[in-house]
């Protein structure tokens, strides 16, 4: 007999077999329509699904209201476009169809271009398919029979995913809705009338067979779906709205960085104006860490092999690398893909005792990933970029407060910038993974530690999130939301009692028994990386950057010819004090200017005509509020620097409504 325990602790008995519909038919119809999913003992299942014959099980019946059933009526979806599009097409083969965190897509070989044109048409099918409700139906078959099936079916790539990623399963599951079948893990929602009319198809673009540019390239064909048309309508009116604010487009239009296939993809190239935003947050975060205690070090960008087999980067992450050098006399170097070692072989280069602790390193240090080509995107994916990277070596009695003392630091530096919209992720080690170095009973102190020190501070919606630690300990990582309601992990910081250990690197002060002790290892960086950070920051301001941060701050435009002297003189004031400026001094009439400067986005201008030059003034334009009127030269200079020493952030666009409760899936084999 099974017993099922409901979220109100009822019990129900069932003797025959039973699936969470039938449980739900038995509360009531209005449920048994309304469920689309069911949640066994925390496990996700087909809402007609076999539950176990016996024992007992706690059952939670998911409806469209429950955030966990988005995910999963996507990649229903997902099958419904693929099926249209088999049905449009001739010679389809399949590749893999997904979830992502905004929608879904599907990988196909065709035998000509997708384009959006395809779109009308293939939705319309889509709709077809969703009216006719076509159920969901499983089929959990053995590999044998599941090779036979996709083979008469044709499906080349599900034959070679088969006998390869597949190699060990014995038994395999398809879905068919219809005349359409797939090989597929699951889950999915009971027919393709639930899916709604809320779904829409975003754009099309290539790939590559399992990621693999050495191997036939594909038609990812990128689509979203909602429950409700107003949350696919709001959705949308975000998409545009980040497309407004690309930082790809607007690094060119403002000429804050490029990218040459010369020189080479995800290799960013810093153009003068970009470099003056980089330089200023580097100078704002140097200045933080004198304060603080830091010492500046600097660091090659290459070591031998041996060095990471050590720290474990390699061969651990190998596939994301680029592939070590090798000389003829058999020594071989890779790409530095970390700054951890390097600075963990400084603290060795001399003893250490307890007085000297803590040593705070710092380096603003350049690391290198190979990528995969699709995988890369502007400043925010990139294959080499520049970490404001530290590492705190302490005793343990020591880690609460410089752990503390890290969090803080990224505090203020988000603050500074008006990113006060944020959550912070606890990343704890996956008990069920094997990518972590280090043993149970260190995993559980550095846990035990970090958990601690957060819970003393006013961290917001501070979760725990298992198997988001870095492979040598925990982490607490800072996700950001942008005014437009998107996700940005970037500050971190890290616990470490791998690194330092025996079976590392050894590490060890003299304490005060005279005798040497183990030190606790912090990873931390507020910023995560430049590259990173200034292509979020693009986007969040839309390019329209706080004047402390902007790259030209003030810029003075002559009325006429005439008012060109006491401009150039108002100009050299501006430099003076510190100020970015520059000077619109051309023969034109002063509109022209005014729309120019309001294009490049420029914070302030100084308007001077024959008045201002006799009064000693400037008329003040404000990209925010407008005109200010005439002020004395010297007001409206300390003006602008008290706004630039606060680092005032005065305006961001107006916040969107946060993204809906969606996630990564793993529904595809």
């Amino acid at each position: 007999m099974l017993t099922v325990i409901l979220p109100d602790e009822s019990r129900q008995q069932f003797e025959k077999p039973v699936t969470p519909f039938e449980v739900a038919t038995g509360i009531g119809p209005g449920l048994a329509k309304a469920a689309v999913l069911g949640e066994v003992d925390g496990r996700p299942v087909d809402l007609h699904a076999p539950l176990p014959r016996e024992g007992e099980v706690r059952l939670r019946l998911l409806t469209k209201q429950d955030a966990e059933t988005l995910a999963v009526m996507r990649h229903s979806c997902a099958h419904v476009m693929a099926q249209a599009v088999m049905r449009l097409f001739e010679g389809v083969q399949l590749a893999f169809g997904p979830t992502t965190a905004s929608g879904f897509y599907y990988d196909f070989a065709l035998p000509r271009p997708l384009s959006e044109e395809d779109f009308p048409a293939i939705e319309a099918e889509m709709r077809k398919i969703v009216k006719a409700d076509e159920r969901f139906e499983r089929l959990e078959v053995p590999r044998g029979e599941a090779l036979k099936l996709c083979q008469e079916l044709g499906q080349e790539f599900k034959v070679e995913h088969i006998q390869t990623g597949l190699a060990d399963e014995e038994t395999l599951s398809f879905y068919r809705q219809g005349e359409f079948i797939d090989l597929c893990r699951g889950k999915h929602i009971p027919s393709t009338g639930h899916i709604g009319k809320a779904f829409k198809l975003l754009s099309v673009a290539g790939a590559y067979w399992k990621g693999d540019a050495s191997r036939q390239q594909l038609q990812r064909l990128y689509a979203t779906a909602f429950f409700d048309k107003n949350q696919l309508s709001t959705h949308l009116e975000r998409l545009e709205e980040a497309k407004r604010r690309d930082h790809r487009v607007l690094g060119k239009q403002l000429e804050l960085f490029t990218i040459s296939q010369l020189v080479g993809s995800g290799l960013i190239l810093w153009l003068p104006k970009g470099a003056i935003i980089r330089q200023t947050l580097e100078e704002y975060i140097k200045d933080e860490l004198r304060r603080r205690g830091y010492e500046a070090v600097y660091t090659p960008n290459i070591g031998r092999v041996e060095l990471y087999e050590i720290s474990g980067h390699f061969p651990y992450y190998s596939d994301s690398q680029f592939p070590p050098i090798e000389f003829k006399d058999g020594e071989r170097y890779l790409l530095k893909p970390m700054n951890c070692p390097h600075h963990i072989i400084i603290y060795q280069s001399k003893p250490r005792s307890y007085r000297d602790l803590p040593v705070r390193l710092a380096e603003f240090g350049t690391v290198y990933r190979y990528e995969q080509s699709g995988e890369l995107s502007g400043m925010t994916r990139v294959r080499g970029f520049t970490q404001d990277d530290a590492h705190i070596f302490c005793t343990e009695e020591q880690v609460a407060d410089e752990f503390r003392g890290c969090l803080e630091m990224t505090q203020t530096v988000l603050s500074s910038l008006g990113m006060n919209d944020y959550r912070v992720r606890l990343g704890f080690r996956d008990p069920q993974g094997d990518k972590y170095v280090g043993g149970r009973d260190v995993w559980d102190r550095a846990e035990a530690a970090l958990l601690e020190v957060c819970q003393t501070m006013d961290l917001p919606d501070m979760t725990i999130e298992r198997g988001e630690a870095a492979f040598y300990g925990p982490k607490a990582d800072f996700v950001v939301t942008d005014c437009i309601g998107r996700e940005w992990q970037l500050g971190t910081v890290q616990l470490d009692y791998n690194l330092p250990s025996a079976e590392r690197f050894g590490l060890e002060y003299i304490g005060a028994d005279n005798h040497p002790h183990r030190p606790v290892m912090i990873h931390r960086a507020p910023l995560g990386s430049m590259e990173r950070f200034v292509g979020v920051l693009i986007e969040h301001f839309a390019g329209a950057f706080p004047l402390w941060l902007a790259p030209e701050q003030v810029r003075v435009l002559t009325v006429s010819e005439k008012s060109e002297a006491y401009g150039r003189e108002v100009e050299r004031r501006l430099a003076a004090a510190g100020l970015r400026t520059s000077g619109d001094y051309r023969g034109v009439k002063l509109s022209p200017k005014v729309r120019d400067a309001q294009v490049e986005l420029i914070p302030y201008m100084f308007v001077v005509g024959e008045k201002d030059r006799d009064g000693g003034t400037v008329t003040v334009r404000d990209r925010i509020e407008g005109d200010l009127g005439p002020m004395p030269v010297d007001a409206a200079i300390t003006k602008l620097r008290a706004e630039i020493d606060a680092k005032t952030v005065r305006q961001v666009a107006p916040r969107r409504p946060a993204p809906l409760a969606d996630g990564e899936s793993e529904h595809e084999y």
